[in-house]
């Protein structure tokens, strides 16, 4: 039987156009104090539970977009992302800022800032505190700023989790993770397991330890990314040679760059990137002696790292927060690699 292609293309034509019909949209504002609203543009949900609650529920096909306006968002308990809906990459479930960086008038006031204060709210592995846990594929986040967990109650709070290594494509692009290990501390800004998780254009400040991709972890990148003041280490990465790419990072004042297993070495390199001024630079945990082990020799290629010079961020001199607050020094060799929140 033939079948015109006409036909065909008529029908792809109105299959996309559905599929546009059942993208959805969805409104936060923390500084609102309207219980009834329904989360649209004019009337925007006055949580981010609120939020995802509703998000979550949607079914049908087609993208889910969570965008947050300007404020504080405290977070008294997981955030769980757990989609009815089946996403994919061409339909992603998002949570991004209404005002991104990269916007025309953008100011660091406009960026939405998440605080937690939950005690313990997963034992997976062990008892801790995650912000976001993501457990839907094809998750990007975008835009935000994490704080640290104030609730004094916890040792170990990460903002975004993804803990089934089934689950692929988690894109972290254009956010923050700034700790205060003696207030609020962040003991990994982003930990999750899973194939092909991406990190872009993020600033890592002050977390005990910066990214941790530890199980089936296979084809992660980590990208035009700060990470510096590090108290343990700036990156964990799995027991397993898991390929992977790294490039245009900035990686310096860290205690160590990278842990990972004691007899491994990956094939992948570090590339094109500026890794200097850290304490250490790979190394192994040993339960033993409860410590990171320095090795005696790296056990990652290099490409194009450059290891000398010093490197320095901006840091808050003023009442209001300045635009590059937290990126690299203007005149400092790196500026070429276009590190930070701005793309």
């Amino acid at each position: 039987m033939k079948i015109n292609n006409s036909i065909l293309i008529v029908a792809a034509f109105f299959l996309s156009l559905s599929q546009e019909v059942y993208s959805q949209e969805i409104y936060v504002d923390p500084t609102t104090n309207q219980n009834g609203n329904n989360g649209s543009l004019e009337k925007p949900f006055n949580s981010l539970s609120k939020a995802l609650s509703y998000a979550n529920s949607l079914t049908g096909i087609g993208s889910i977009t969570i965008k947050l306006n300007p404020g504080l968002y405290v977070l008294n308990k997981r955030q769980d992302i757990n989609p009815i809906r089946k996403m994919t990459d061409s339909t992603r479930f998002v949570i991004e800022a209404v005002y991104m960086p990269d916007d025309v008038g953008w100011s660091q006031e406009k960026m939405p800032r998440i605080l937690s204060v939950s005690g313990n709210n997963s034992v997976t592995q062990f008892p801790h505190t995650t912000g976001f846990l993501v457990s839907s594929a094809y998750v990007t986040i975008r835009g935000l700023k994490f704080l640290g967990n104030a609730n004094p109650t916890i040792s170990y709070y990460y903002p975004i989790s993804k803990e089934n290594q089934e689950l692929e494509d988690l894109m972290v692009s254009q956010c923050y993770f700034i700790g205060d290990k003696e207030s609020a501390p962040i003991q990994g800004g982003v930990w999750a397991h899973g194939p092909k998780n991406t990190i872009e254009n993020c600033v890592f400040f002050q977390c005990r330890n910066g990214v941790l991709f530890f199980n089936n972890v296979e084809g992660f990148t980590i990208k035009n990314t700060i990470v510096t003041e590090s108290y343990e280490s700036a990156f964990w990465f799995g027991a397993k040679d898991y390929k992977f790419n790294f490039s245009n990072n900035l990686i310096f004042n860290n205690n160590h760059v990278l842990v990972g297993a004691k007899d491994v070495s990956y094939s992948s390199a570090f590339n094109n990137s500026i890794i200097t001024q850290n304490g250490g630079y790979t190394g192994y945990w040993s339960s033993a002696d409860q410590a990171i082990m320095k090795n005696t020799k790296p056990f990652i290629k290099e490409n194009r790292i450059i290891s000398k010079g010093k490197l320095e961020i901006l840091k808050n001199t003023e009442l209001i927060l300045s635009k590059n607050h937290l990126h690299l020094v203007n005149g400092l060799k790196g500026q070429e690699f276009k590190v930070g929140i701005f793309k």
